[in-house]
């Protein structure tokens, strides 16, 4: 599994801000480049390509990129709220994370950035002739760069903040989420047995912080389990939510004596879980579903009424959870050094509670929705009778039991009992 720096970094690079810099930073060596190669720039060649219009080129870039750049960020802002507002609060941090918005972004302050260094290098006489060509060229390779960038840019505004695209966003992140879990079922470590009853000299360490668990550095813990002589049995999974004084994992002594003193060892341990405010897409497959599911129950609400929309999430939950249906990685093949660490996995009836049980609650009065969770259902339990079948079956059950609560007319029940029966062939 990735390790925590390689998480941090990770997640650095995602932010709107790392971006613009390095872009910013770019622009500036650039500009100051031509001070440095200029004397390899023979000085005739100033007069044939004309290298004077260089500072009105400049004065052009400077003013433009700094207008685009406003407008840009107020449409960014823009997008963001109707992200939140149309599809989910939660959705929005897919959307700040668009690499398109970011680059153009990157690049509009870069170029004004440059353009700016250029201008001040010009007005002091540090380039001389022979910067000045180099100057020109790079300003033309700039400028075919900012026309590229604004087409990318003005076709991207049409699809950003829109409910399909922001749905698409979140149906990849699930995907992607679901697909790493499947190939690390237990995050590189060793598979943790629901009925296992551990020794009492096991020591538990609890949780100094409240929030979710973000990530867990399953490689740093085996170095820890290793050089330390124990097992670790780690009780949450990122995603989780836990508290101040919940228990986080316990630990057992390879030893023949108990450990008494594991003060290093359990700040060590400790600094390997992330725990942060929010959930995160990128290693918590539950949390897309649960996205997703949000999705339509805000389109089945009144103030939305929006059906259509809710049958579309169903499409792609079954998309989404076609792939936990793979053959999935065998429990002994884990990380080499991680065999001293224990974890639980994914079941499917989480997975199915996170998606399906919100929007038969909340559709549970519209026939066409029932209808739909009904075939998504049935469609799942033929894909992998194995995997989902007993979960498929379960959820029918209650999406039947609220239908007949909810339906006003008896037809409409007949109906779905009727598709339901297929579920039991």
């Amino acid at each position: 599994m990735i390790a925590r720096w390689r998480w941090v970094t990770n997640q650095l690079t995602k932010r709107l801000w790392f971006r613009a810099s390095l872009f910013s930073l770019l622009g500036v060596a650039t500009a100051l480049a031509a001070v440095v190669f200029k004397d390899f720039i023979p000085e005739s060649l100033s007069a044939r390509i004309g290298a004077d219009a260089v500072d009105k080129i400049l004065g052009i870039i400077a003013s433009s990129m700094l207008a685009v750049t406003t407008f840009s960020l107020s449409t960014m802002v823009t997008a963001y709220g109707a992200a939140s507002s149309g599809v989910t609060p939660r959705a929005t941090t897919l959307v700040m994370e668009d690499t398109t918005t970011q680059n153009a972004l990157a690049t509009f302050i870069g170029s004004f950035l440059f353009s700016l260094v250029g201008i001040i290098a010009l007005s002091t006489g540090a380039y001389g002739t022979q910067g000045r060509v180099l100057l020109f060229a790079v300003t033309i390779g700039v400028v075919v760069l900012i026309v590229y960038t604004l087409l990318r840019w003005i076709d991207h505004l049409s699809k950003l903040g829109r409910v399909g695209e922001t749905i698409d966003r979140v149906e990849k992140a699930a995907i992607e989420a679901i697909s790493q879990r499947v190939q690390w079922p237990y995050l590189g470590g060793s598979v943790y047995p629901t009925d296992l009853v551990l020794p009492l000299s096991a020591i538990k360490l609890a949780s100094d912080q409240t929030g979710y668990v973000q990530h867990i550095d399953v490689s740093a813990l085996g170095v820890i389990a290793q050089e330390e002589q124990i097992q670790i049995y780690l009780t949450v999974l990122p995603g989780t939510f836990v508290h101040e004084g919940m228990p986080l994992l316990q630990i057992v002594s390879l030893g023949s004596t108990m450990i008494d003193d594991i003060s290093t060892a359990r700040n060590k341990i400790r600094a390997t879980l992330t725990i942060g405010t929010r959930r995160t897409f990128d290693n918590d497959p539950r949390f897309g579903l649960c996205v997703l599911s949000e999705i339509a129950s805000r389109a089945l609400s009144p103030a939305v009424n929006d059906p259509g929309t809710a049958i579309d999430v169903i499409g792609r939950g079954v998309r989404t959870l076609t792939c936990w249906s793979k053959p999935q990685v065998s429990s002994s093949n884990n990380d080499q050094g991680c065999k001293q660490v224990f974890l639980r996995g994914l079941t499917v009836d989480d997975l199915f509670d996170d998606f399906f049980a919100p929007i038969s609650r909340d559709g549970a009065a519209l026939l066409e929705v029932n209808l739909r969770l009904l075939k998504a259902l049935i469609s799942l339990a033929k894909i992998n009778p194995a995997i989902f079948k007993d979960a498929c079956i379960k959820h029918t059950d209650l999406l039947i039991a609220r239908a007949d609560t909810a339906l006003a007319l008896q037809n409409e029940k007949d109906q779905l009992s009727s598709l339901a029966k297929t579920m039991y062939l």
